[in-house]
């Protein structure tokens, strides 16, 4: 296969292949009403992308993927039918169509199933949000910089003597979303990564830790030399681990890891658990769910965001809104199945949330630390122990253990324990380190007490 950076394209080429993506939608939505739906959307993407991992200062792998596909949903009334193919020829499109209207004739209706309020839908011209952003990065090119990135990393210390790789990653997609109301809409999208892990060994044992960075356009990842060196001081700095002591103190969560308490709450708010009632933060809209200095805003239009769009996966015009202000929430995220459910309007999050930005104290890292006096700070966790319906939340975790304000040991084979709703209204501090490498961002987030089991 030719390597990618023979198909990166232009803004112009750009446009004509969104253009062939519309005529197929409005193709597939035509053989719809043809067939007797009365009504249906349509989802259809492509996309390219290379991969190349250099283990040792060798090339261990070199991956290229080209995907493309199409989905529709039909509804014959409240009655929904759904169907996909990889195959974009109009002959395999309309036997999709086809195949999606027998299933909805053999559905039970749902009252609450249907497109959106056409007085939602997004009305273009879109702005421009800067998320395309091609690299014309060829195999030997990737090669180079992944090498420098490991060597970076190998660099820092003379215990690192093993790689788990390093990788470098561009992709590019497009979509159209289309329905019968008329809407129509879609935009193209890039997205890089760089990371590394390395591994150190001493007579003690051995250690490994990882850094990577990701971004729209190239220009947004760090240096390949900054990438790997911090790879190399996280792996080195855990020589040693031991476990922390047991007992009940204040825990910090680094931003690596904070933004997992984020989704925790995306998922408990998200209309799915709360029409199911399965969510520990049940009828909280309005209420006191976090400490009074926490404040999160979700921004749609973040120029290059990670989680940026102008409509959601719905074709629902997108909001930038506070999602908690002083501690109190102010909003769900809701698609239009789940709104209607809920006796509410859609929010604009069909498809997830959008960039999600935990706002800053005033500690950096260090005076997080101070602040905290002694404690563990967690910067892994491993296991998927958090209860949705209650809360209850247990994770092993490894990371540093705090003395007098300053790191002190690192820490391994320790569990971590407390319920959300206590751990969200005992935050005490949000550091200025925030990170940008997903659709939440976030500092560190240092809670005033959970139970840390260690040592016994």
């Amino acid at each position: 296969m030719t390597s990618p950076s023979s198909h990166i394209v232009g803004t112009a080429h750009a446009h004509a292949a969104n253009n062939s993506l519309r005529d197929l939608a409005a193709f597939a939505l035509e053989r719809a009403k043809i067939l007797g739906a009365t009504a249906a959307d349509v989802e259809i993407s492509t996309s390219i992308g290379q991969s190349v991992t250099v283990r040792l200062g060798e090339v261990e792998t070199i991956e290229h993927n080209r995907d493309k596909g199409l989905g529709i949903t039909v509804y014959l009334g409240h009655q929904r039918g759904n169907a996909s193919t990889t195959d974009l020829s109009r002959a395999a499109i309309e036997h999709t169509v086809a195949a999606a209207l027998a299933i909805a004739k053999y559905t039970a209706p749902d009252e609450f199933s249907g497109l959106a309020d056409p007085t939602r839908l997004a009305v273009a011209p879109y702005p421009d949000l800067s998320l395309y952003h091609p690299w014309a990065l060829s195999v030997a090119g990737a090669t180079e910089l992944a090498k420098r990135m490991e060597a970076a990393a190998f660099a820092v210390d003379k215990r690192i003597n093993n790689s788990e790789g390093a990788s470098i990653s561009t992709s590019e997609s497009d979509f159209i979303y289309a329905n019968s109301l008329g809407f129509m809409g879609g935009y193209p999208t890039t997205q890089h990564s760089a990371s590394v892990s390395v591994i150190a060994g001493t007579d003690d044992g051995m250690q490994r830790d990882y850094w990577y960075a990701v971004g729209r356009a190239e220009h947004q990842l760090e240096s390949m030399e900054a990438i790997g060196k911090r790879a190399g001081e996280r792996t080195v700095a855990r020589l040693g681990s031991k476990k922390a002591p047991s007992g009940e103190v204040p825990v910090m969560f680094d931003a690596t890891v904070a933004s997992g308490l984020i989704g925790s709450l995306v998922g408990a708010v998200s209309g799915s658990s709360l029409y199911r009632k399965s969510s520990f933060l049940l009828d909280s809209l309005g209420t006191q769910i976090f400490a009074p200095m926490v404040s999160i805003h979700e921004d749609p239009f973040l120029i290059g965001g990670l989680a940026s769009g102008p409509f959601d996966a719905e074709g629902v015009t997108t909001v930038a809104r506070d999602i908690v202000k002083d501690g109190v929430l102010q909003g769900y995220f809701l698609a239009t199945y789940s709104a209607r459910k809920l006796g509410m309007t859609s929010t604009g999050n069909a498809g997830g949330n959008h960039n999600l930005i935990v706002k800053s104290g005033a500690l950096d890292f260090a005076g997080l630390c101070q602040k905290m006096h002694r404690g563990f700070v967690v910067t892994e966790l491993m296991g998927q122990g958090v209860n949705n319906v209650t809360g209850d939340y247990s994770r092993g975790a490894v990371g540093f253990w705090v003395e007098n304000g300053e790191i002190a040991y690192p820490v391994e084979e320790t569990t971590i324990a407390g319920n959300m709703k206590d751990m969200f209204k005992g935050i005490v501090a949000v550091g200025t380190d925030r990170l940008a490498l997903g659709s939440k961002q976030t500092g560190s987030i240092l809670i005033d007490r959970m139970a840390v089991s260690g040592e016994s």
